[in-house]
């Protein structure tokens, strides 16, 4: 097991033990010539860089010596998980399994013969897996380090040792997917979108009942289908250009102010420029914001055009920048396509959007639904709300 319980204070903790690095969904090393070359997933989703399969092909290639001395992977939410309950092996929820690549949604397993891979079917929880094409195997591909599947809301076991305020015995779901849990918060009825604008951007919505997504990923496709809960999926343009490029856009605006031997803190130039463009109402100035590209168009950069000597001041640039931000999400997923799913609401949250009015009213003129802002998703307080709603549904006679 990977890792140790000691005292540490109050209650007893548990100490990372052979274990590696966490490599996160920002991770940026796989480009699209090294993706091109990995084989097509026997799934409908696509795979970038940032999943957890295409990472491990990566080190395989690259650094095959830091994979030799692990015998199993997972994400971080499954490490503790399995920590907590002294599991031998993680268990990982379908809706993670998506986000690493090469798992097929609908036959809930990895593309691979999961019968040949060590440990499955060991633990009560799991879900027998039907072989998918071998391509992982294929492509040498360390099969053994996949975790076992396990339904999202089911129980992954009872805690090993009493943590904190949590007694030894008490049962643990399974991890969830962020994105999952966080919709889960507030998603009030099926017919919400659920819109998150902070460091990216994310507008999901639910599908109805018995939708299956396509047999083959389309890389292109700006929308991706990821499973939620009880087999049915969610719609999602998950666009990687949201806070993080007014966050870009201060620190330009404050290295330039350096430059010319002026000291300005980065606060007071967000606070500045968010006034300015609330009231700004509109600007013929056309900035397309993709200065990270998209999973969907990863070489695509930023541009600004419809560039006038009146809309240069500070109102108009981050008025279009904002609109820049809302647009680009709209031609990912367009109003009439979430009205063809039955959208009746959007549900706005993330802290990009609590705090600035003009992304706000950006948000209005692009998608006209009535807009409900300051529900701010919580995937903790998704992921309680889930496993309570379980509990309470299986107390019923």
């Amino acid at each position: 097991m990977g890792c140790e319980w000691t005292e540490g204070g109050p209650a007893l903790v548990f100490e990372p033990r052979a274990v590696s690095r966490l490599v996160t969904w920002q991770d940026g090393r796989c480009n699209s010539a090294f993706l091109a070359s990995l084989p097509k997933p026997a799934s409908h989703l696509s795979v970038a860089t940032g999943f957890g399969c295409v990472t491990i092909f990566w080190l395989l290639k690259n650094s095959p010596e830091l994979l030799k001395p692990y015998d199993v992977a997972g994400t971080i939410q499954d490490y503790v998980v399995a920590m907590l309950c002294g599991l031998p092996r993680p268990l990982m929820s379908d809706q993670n399994a998506a986000s690493w690549g090469y798992f097929n949604t609908q036959s809930q397993s990895w593309n691979l013969d999961m019968s040949r891979t060590p440990g499955a079917c060991e633990l009560p929880s799991f879900r027998a897996s039907i072989p998918s094409p071998e391509l992982l195997e294929t492509a040498g591909f360390p099969a053994h380090l996949l975790p076992d599947i396990a339904e999202p809301g089911s129980m992954a076991g009872r805690t090993s040792h009493t943590w904190f305020e949590i007694p030894k015995g008490t049962q643990v779901g399974v991890a969830l997917g962020d994105l999952q849990a966080s919709v889960y918060s507030c998603m009030g009825r099926r017919t919400d979108a659920v819109l998150n604008i902070s460091t990216s951007v994310q507008l999901a919505a639910s599908m109805p009942v018995g939708f299956q997504p396509p047999q083959t990923p389309d890389p292109a496709a700006p929308v991706a289908f990821f499973p939620y809960f009880d087999r049915t999926y969610l719609g999602v343009a998950a666009s990687l250009n949201g806070g993080n490029v007014l966050a870009t856009f201060v620190h330009m605006l404050v290295q330039w102010m350096s430059d010319l031997g002026l000291e300005v803190e980065e606060s007071t130039v967000y606070s500045r420029m968010i006034q300015a463009a609330a009231q700004q109402k509109d600007t013929h100035l056309t900035i397309t914001p993709t200065v990270l590209g998209e999973r969907h168009l990863p070489d695509q950069l930023a541009s600004v055009t419809r560039i006038s000597s009146s809309d240069l001041s500070l109102g108009h640039v981050t008025r279009a920048l904002c609109r820049g931000i809302v647009q680009n999400l709209h031609s990912m997923l367009p109003f009439q396509q979430l009205k063809e799913w039955g959208v009746e609401r959007v549900v706005g949250s993330g802290s990009a959007l609590s705090r600035n009015e003009a992304l706000k009213q950006e948000v209005q003129r692009a998608f006209p639904f009535p807009v409900c802002f300051g529900q701010d998703v919580d995937a903790a307080f998704g992921a309680a709300l889930v496993m309570l709603q379980r509990a309470l549904s299986q107390q019923e006679p």
